[in-house]
């Protein structure tokens, strides 16, 4: 879009529109962020694959966009488990758990086994996801490379 500088157009979009000059987040938080999600998504949708034929198994997956915006937000809650006291002498204590929430996946097709996991969309997902971790990485190496240059002041 091509607006002359002072015309009621340009002066609408640029009331209207906020143009984003800076980043929103640090390159190598975002690459950090990114990457451990991929994985921690490639650990779920390979679970998944791999039990396929297992009686009952649910299908799981994360919100990748949401879990990710909320990370780099900070607004990702600490869960915990709390552990029951069955006696006056047991010592209360937490145990941290890792990751983000997981979802369980809507089955396309139920099966009469009660397992929820379809292989071919599973695969699908596992490939996309693949091809994402490798962007992921290639990106935030691109990140540390552009960096060092910088410190350098050599080309990289």
């Amino acid at each position: 879009m091509a607006f002359a500088k002072d015309s009621p157009e340009s002066i609408y979009f640029s009331r209207t529109f906020k143009v984003q000059t800076t980043p929103r987040y640090d390159s190598i938080a975002f690459g950090e962020a990114a990457l451990k999600l991929r994985s921690f998504r490639q650990e779920l949708l390979s679970a998944n694959l791999v039990n396929a034929d297992t009686p009952n198994f649910k299908a799981r997956d994360i919100d990748f966009a949401e879990v990710l915006k909320n990370r780099l937000a900070g607004l990702e809650e600490k869960r915990s488990m709390g552990l029951e006291l069955t006696n006056l002498r047991h010592l209360p204590g937490r145990q941290r758990v890792s990751g983000p929430e997981v979802l369980y996946r809507t089955p396309v097709q139920p099966s009469v086994d009660g397992n929820t996991v379809d292989p071919d969309l599973e695969r699908g997902h596992f490939v996309k996801n693949s091809v994402m971790t490798e962007a992921a990485i290639q990106f935030l190496g691109s990140s540390f490379r552009s960096r060092l240059a910088a410190i350098t002041g050599q080309p990289s």
